[in-house]
């Protein structure tokens, strides 16, 4: 059975079913201690298809009770993700240097949705997060995003630290932004082929992330607050980047 409205998919064959023809699984919810061949039969398609489902206690399943969800629920998204090979190889194909946001355990979604939306109007040629630890882009995500989510490519990758070597690897290089940097970020090279990486702000970007970045640099913090909103982070780096393109 699926939900219009909200676009999730309730019932194991539902979900099965959504997985053969193709759907773009946003996520996937189980209760945890299912079983049966019907359940297994769930799991190896879902291994097949690189799908790693969130299992939850029963409690979580009760706002659904009214639903024959059999302790299973998918969520679309609203859009279809980009394989980020591809993406890279378009821009470069075009004549163009390649400009990437990648955005490492962004939850909140309005905050996503701005990142989205300030790199479409910065001429962003896409914006990489993780399946792992990041926000559901769900259609609260698009609204936030006032629509861009429809316009940009979006990658959706399993190892953020392999996509970054990839970029490295494709002939772009890889700025971070955060506290840890050394550099103001207007003192940096930040022109294309570029991708700067934003992280949360409770916790940043990874350790492992930056560990294989080409440069961390810094945005000044000049008040008593410690930090700023991850989304005007981001629109200061995308714009940064316009500004030296342009000299």
């Amino acid at each position: 059975m699926k939900d219009n409205a909200t676009d999730t998919i309730y019932g194991i064959r539902a979900v099965m079913e959504a997985i053969h023809s193709g759907k773009e699984i946003d996520k996937i919810i189980m209760k945890k201690g299912l079983s049966g061949e019907l359940v297994q039969e769930l799991g190896d398609l879902l291994r097949i298809n690189g799908i790693l489902p969130q299992l939850v206690p029963a409690e979580k399943f009760l706002k659904y009770g009214n639903k024959n969800h059999q302790g299973v629920i998918a969520m679309l998204s609203p859009i279809d993700f980009q394989p980020l090979e591809e993406v890279v190889a378009r821009i470069w194909e075009k004549g163009e240097s390649p400009f990437i946001v990648v955005v490492d355990s962004v939850t909140d979604v309005r905050n996503f949705g701005a990142i989205v939306r300030t790199a479409e109007c910065a001429g962003a040629h896409a914006v990489v997060f993780p399946i792992k630890g990041s926000a559901r882009i769900s259609s609260d995500a698009v609204k936030t995003s006032a629509g861009a989510l429809l316009h940009m490519p979006i990658c959706r990758v399993g190892s953020l630290k392999s996509a970054v070597s990839f970029l490295k690897l494709s002939g772009i290089r890889v700025i971070a932004a955060t506290e840890k940097g050394k550099n103001n970020y207007t003192k940096s090279n930040l022109k294309p082929p570029i991708a700067i990486v934003m992280g949360s702000e409770d916790k940043g970007i990874s350790d492992s992330i930056l560990g294989v970045t080409d440069e961390q640099v810094s945005i000044p913090i000049l008040g008593k607050v410690d930090s700023l909103n991850v989304s005007v982070a981001a629109g200061l780096m995308m714009y940064e980047v316009i500004r030296q393109k342009d000299l």
